[in-house]
């Protein structure tokens, strides 16, 4: 373990990805206190207003506590174009820990505190409102929710099952081995995208955000199996002729526990690699989706459906704001890549000692 810590430890873009990776779960954690917003906040007038300007400096050139100025909704009737100007008789000032909308703390206690704000009657929007006038910056931090934790649920799912019946199918051989790698190749033969797609589509209409986000995940979940139980049962099979196995069997254990204590062990550093590694295609899965308008649904958020506003080339040009749920995928993502190769080098035998 020392080994390990300290190979993974100088390896620096491991290093940036771990931070990165902690960073965003913090933030989906601490989701309700950080964001300035509740889930259901909405301001019509302010539709696609741009990001709130934070100012230092007064208009006469002297420091100040941070500051913002409110958006006022106008319309060119020229251009019949809508856009936005800071009203500047009103100076609003930032504050910390200022009570806003009520949450439970962590889960536990009802409490009313923020990490940050603004004094009341001012708007603070860091990354800008959507089409229905909602906070960005808070509905990313609500939609990092969904889109990071369903890649470790699915895992809680589909791991185990591949694990022990890729254990299985190594351990016992002969047709019992056949049967099983037959039925897996059947599901990998599956194409995954596409029935998760249909399956969405033909989800009841009545359905909530929560269930949704349960039936995608075990959905996930029951077709990502098939692939990792292969690679189990292939190492499976050069383990169980070992010695340490042979001694196992001499001394009469029984098949039950030559694989649960002896066999599967023994795969726990592809299994770490695994994971890491399967987590970023669950997370695009989920977006995909989304993005479809085939996952979560509206006004739930989830980085796939808040991203969903960006396919328009006007939102693109004039409201680059509505492309930070892609930049979080693509970080999230690469970040975990990164993490997964880097354990993946360390724990991998054949590989160069660093």
């Amino acid at each position: 373990m020392k080994n390990f810590i300290k190979q993974f430890f100088n390896d620096k873009f491991a290093i940036i990805s771990l931070i990165v990776i902690i960073i965003l779960y913090l933030g989906i954690f601490l989701a309700s206190f950080i964001a300035p917003y509740s889930k259901d906040y909405s301001n019509r007038k302010l539709s696609y207003a741009p990001p709130s300007n934070i100012y230092f400096i007064t208009p006469q050139g002297k420091l100040s506590r941070p500051y913002t100025y409110n958006y006022i909704r106008k319309f060119d009737k020229k251009s019949l174009r809508t856009y936005f100007i800071q009203d500047r008789t009103q100076k609003y000032y930032l504050t910390i820990f200022p009570n806003g909308f009520e949450y439970k703390f962590l889960g536990i206690f009802k409490t009313k505190k923020h990490l940050f704000g603004v004094q009341k009657g001012g708007d603070l929007f860091l990354l800008g409102c959507d089409i229905n006038g909602r906070d960005n910056f808070s509905r990313l931090l609500y939609g990092g929710q969904v889109s990071l934790t369903i890649g470790f649920l699915a895992l809680f799912i589909s791991f185990p099952i591949g694990l022990i019946y890729g254990g299985i199918a190594g351990y016992m051989g002969g047709i019992i081995d056949t049967l099983m790698m037959r039925f897996a190749e059947a599901v990998m033969s599956i194409p995954s995208f596409y029935l998760l797609i249909i399956l969405a589509a033909i989800l009841p209409s009545g359905m909530t955000s929560s269930q949704r986000f349960l039936l995608i995940t075990i959905i996930l979940a029951l077709i990502g199996w098939a692939g990792f139980s292969r690679v189990v049962r292939g190492m499976v099979l050069s383990l169980k002729t070992q010695d340490f196995i042979k001694a196992a069997r001499s001394i009469g254990a029984s098949k039950t526990r030559i694989i649960l204590k002896h066999i599967l062990p023994q795969t726990s550093s592809y299994v770490i690699i695994a994971i890491t590694l399967s987590v970023p295609g669950y997370i695009l899965a989920e977006s995909g989706l989304s993005f479809l308008g085939l996952g979560i649904q509206q006004p739930d958020a989830s980085w796939g459906n808040m991203l969903k506003e960006a396919q328009e080339f006007a939102n693109i040009m004039y409201r680059p704001w509505l492309l930070a749920p892609g930049f979080l995928i693509f970080v999230a993502v690469l970040s975990f890549n990164l993490i997964g190769d880097t354990i993946r080098d360390i724990l991998d035998p054949k590989s160069e000692i660093r």
